[in-house]
């Protein structure tokens, strides 16, 4: 273990082990070896990641930072994170066992995302009211929230990270950005970034640590201001109640059973691909995974026909490999759940059309796999599972699709195959989900707003809105009258 690589905690501008010393291990998911360590962080230090983000607010280097020039140190690091792309991807992959094709791809457009909110920088405008007393000028202006928790899981976390990042900064915050303790590599070398970009010390801490000596601490630190957070709905649950210690503001972006409705007009090879995209891509370990494919009866049996087809060429190997198709789970301890999720789900009357078991090879591969479903209330349905496993239902009608789709707590994306677009709009405007994408699936843009309804969370990242959740009305009012207050003792 001696001769592993090493990561830091990214404190302040400096580089340090945890304050109690501990040190972890990171498995290879290919593997299922040990291939670097990562020091944790102590509740010492995520006060001081908090202390310094908040000392940091009154400091003239980035307090009085013009939102112009906020904006060139976040191009800067947009030029960074592009250069690093392709080493970023490979610590990603080798840490969580996404395809590097994914994540090396994916790293470099989310340069975009700080490109986009760098430019948003100094668009953030105040308003001059038309206030209803004439000797009273009233303008409001928007501050920086202030010091910024944001925590990221560890599947596409250089885009989760972006999407948080890029809009806090931009608007003049600090943030203590908490990676996940499952994977944190990349998240521990993109601090570097960080600093080559020459953001003031203090202004990013980047730190990873279990719950109780990290998360907890920082998500209820009476300091914090805002946090943003991107998990499962149970840990969810238990930031919210942390909130509740300092008031921050919270956004969640949580996760999802993302129904895909395929009609019987849709082209086969298009909704194969999309149901494919929700499902195998990224190995199924999305967020937005499309993991209840809802088909209209009479194209039921065609369609798995093509989707078994094309899912018979997909490449299971190593994630690093540029030809792989589906690589390892992050862990085995999913690959247990979604075997005991499929005995359940058999036992209900669903029937597994191929895949179904764990590949026969080292580390945490389980082979892609496409459930037929008897009943709506089939595991494979309810069950996020993280994994490659695809669920087929039959619908009759349009409106029995609609109210499948909507029998969910969940609400993050959604998918629509038709060819007919009065259909198109109709169905996407009634499912309650906050991404619809048509006739394509798991697309991404800093453009476009990114968020769930539900257990799926609230708030937007993404889209010239995020900027503003990270800022403050301030509402000034000068009085321009010549004489003084005239009563003191009655409300103007």
């Amino acid at each position: 273990m001696g001769n592993l690589p090493h990561f830091q905690l990214f404190i302040d501008g400096a580089w340090s082990e945890g304050a109690d010393a501990q040190v972890m291990t990171s498995e290879n998911p290919a593997t299922g070896q040990g291939w670097a360590t990562f020091a944790c962080a102590a509740p010492d230090d995520v006060n001081r990641a908090v202390a310094a983000a908040k000392r940091v607010l009154d400091d003239p280097a980035w307090r009085d930072m013009t939102a112009t020039a906020r904006g060139k140190l976040l191009y800067r690091l947009a030029d960074l994170v592009a250069e690093h792309a392709q080493k970023l991807g490979e610590l990603e992959t080798t840490d969580s066992g996404k395809l590097l094709a994914e994540t090396a791809m994916q790293t470099g457009y989310v340069a975009d995302y700080y490109r986009y909110f760098a430019g948003l920088a100094d668009k953030v405008e105040g308003t001059v009211l038309p206030i209803d007393k004439p000797d009273m000028h009233v303008f409001t202006t928007r501050e920086p929230i202030g010091v910024v928790a944001a925590i990221v899981p560890w599947n596409a976390q250089m885009f989760l990270t972006a999407t948080k990042l890029g809009p806090a900064l931009a608007a003049g915050c600090s943030v203590v950005l908490k990676a996940s303790e499952i994977a944190p590599a990349p998240m521990l070398e993109f601090a570097r970034l960080i600093e080559q970009a020459g953001f003031p010390p203090g202004v990013v801490s980047v730190i990873t640590g279990d719950a109780q000596n990290c998360a907890i601490p920082l998500t209820r630190h009476a300091d914090v201001d805002r946090i943003a957070f991107t998990g499962g709905p149970e840990t969810a649950r238990h930031v919210v109640r942390n909130s509740a210690e300092n008031f921050a503001v919270t956004s969640l972006e949580l996760g999802g059973k993302s129904p895909i409705l395929v009609f019987d007009d849709a082209d086969l090879d298009g909704a194969a691909n999309g149901l494919i995209a929700g499902n195998f891509g990224a190995s199924g370990q999305s967020c937005v995974a499309g993991t209840r494919g809802l088909v209209h009866r009479s194209i039921l049996e065609p369609l798995i026909e093509k989707i078994s087809q094309k899912a018979s060429a997909i490449r299971l190997g190593d994630p690093l490999q540029p030809d792989t198709h589906v690589g390892p789970l992050c862990t085995a301890a999913q690959v247990r759940k979604i075997e005991a999720t499929l005995a359940t789900a058999q036992g209900q009357g669903a029937r597994i059309r191929f895949g179904g078991a764990p590949a026969d090879r080292p580390g945490n591969y389980m082979t892609p796999t496409l459930v037929e479903c008897a009943v709506p209330e089939t595991e494979t349905l309810k069950v996020e599972m993280f994994g490659p496993v695809m669920s087929l239902l039959p619908f009759e009608t349009e409106e029995e699709a609609i109210a499948l789709a909507n029998s969910t707590p969940y609400g993050l994306g959604s998918g629509v195959f038709t060819q007919n677009l009065a259909r198109a709009h109709r169905v996407s405007k009634r499912i309650r989900a906050g991404i619809c994408w048509v006739n394509t699936y798991r697309a991404i843009s800093p453009i476009a707003p990114f968020g769930g309804f539900n257990q799926s969370g609230y708030g937007r990242e993404a889209g010239v809105e995020a900027i503003l959740d990270y800022t403050r009305t301030k509402t000034t009012w000068i009085s321009t009258a010549q004489e003084p207050m005239a009563n003191p003792f009655v409300m103007r």
